[in-house]
């Protein structure tokens, strides 16, 4: 079933206005239920106390608004089902985020739920034929699954380290998935994202710098198992199958860059990987002299960047996506090194 672009453009006015609205409600609730993020100089550039509990709202625009399309429009119980699988999996982090945000739950506990979410995804994809681009292997793409599932949780949840950084970062992501899906006539997918684009731009709003509020772990797991599933379930349309793998790393290019900066960095100073730390690239943007403003929308221009080239090798010819994909593949190994020899501190 296809969607016109007109729909496809209430969904984004609809998310974008909807959660517009219930974040700075969300953002009363925290300031008088004490749920706020406390300065830390050791872990957090922040000078004040900046209330949590934005991604409840973000949680809340792009379920509801997925559900009641669903509803209204002539979706089938299959599609339901389908996008039950997406949303299912991202609702059941979100929670457990907002378990932490409420409670501060240690490290290992968030892992481990992780890993079961990104376990029960594997599932409900392979078993239901439902990833985009198979290996040929039900175990071997079990294992990447849950791989990307966790890593891809864990990068957002980092990448949430500077004002708009991370919502504007999703963002792009998505619109870009919404293109790509709609060019290749998956509708759904295109749909979600279209819906997600729209609530994190909305939330966006309170969210740049300065920051009003924050999306906090909820909406930060939220999001990152929701790109995550939907990353896997996308069919990509490149001519080799390399740029068909590459397509939905180029999507979330920067965040992936943003964790293994961060992590390889604590492995080299024998610091645990889970503990906060001002080691991520917003921090040492912000060293190297800009301003916060500035290093978001440098990171916000790094994604469009990526997110473009991975459409562009969606189009491409055969020959044309071996010098695209090397280049990209280049580009971004330069980058790491360049980050990685700045100070961590």
């Amino acid at each position: 079933m296809g969607i016109t672009n007109k729909e496809y453009f209430l969904l984004f006015v609809t998310s974008y206005l909807l959660v517009g609205v219930l974040t700075p409600l969300m953002r009363k609730i925290a300031l008088a239920t004490n749920v706020v993020d406390n300065p830390n100089a050791a872990h957090k550039s922040h000078k004040k106390a900046v209330p949590y509990l934005g991604g409840v709202a973000i949680i809340i625009g792009i379920i509801s608004i997925s559900y009641s399309t669903s509803l209204i429009s002539n979706f089938t119980s299959t599609t339901f089902w389908l996008a039950t699988s997406v949303l299912g999996p991202a609702l059941l982090l979100g929670l457990i985020g907002l378990w932490d945000d409420l409670k501060n739950l240690k490290p290992l506990p968030r892992f481990i739920a992780q890993t079961v979410a990104g376990l029960f995804t594997a599932a409900a994809l392979i078993l239901g034929n439902n990833v985009g681009n198979p290996t040929g292997s039900q175990i071997f793409d079990s294992i990447i699954t849950v791989i990307w599932v966790v890593g891809i949780c864990n990068s957002i949840n980092f990448f949430d380290n500077l004002d708009g950084g991370a919502a504007g970062t999703v963002a792009i992501s998505s619109i870009a998935l919404a293109i790509l899906a709609l060019n290749g006539d998956q509708y759904l997918i295109a749909a979600l994202s279209t819906v997600t684009a729209g609530a994190t731009l909305g939330f966006l709003v309170w969210n740049k710098s300065p920051a009003k509020i924050y999306m906090g772990d909820a909406g930060a797991l939220f999001l990152g198992v929701l790109l995550a599933t939907l990353t896997v379930r996308f069919e990509p349309n490149a001519q080799t199958q390399i740029g068909s793998y590459l397509i939905p790393i180029l999507l979330l290019a920067i965040p992936i860059l943003d964790t293994t900066v961060a992590v390889l960095s604590r492995v080299r100073r024998h610091l645990s990987t889970f503990q906060g730390g001002q080691d991520h690239l917003s921090h040492r943007l912000i060293r190297a002299g800009l301003s916060r403003k500035q290093a978001a929308f440098s990171l916000w221009s790094l994604s469009a960047f990526f997110a473009a080239v991975a459409i562009l090798i969606s189009t491409t010819s055969t020959s044309a996506e071996s010098y695209i994909v090397t280049g990209v593949g280049l580009l971004w190994v330069i980058m790491f090194i360049l980050f990685f020899r700045t100070r961590d501190s």
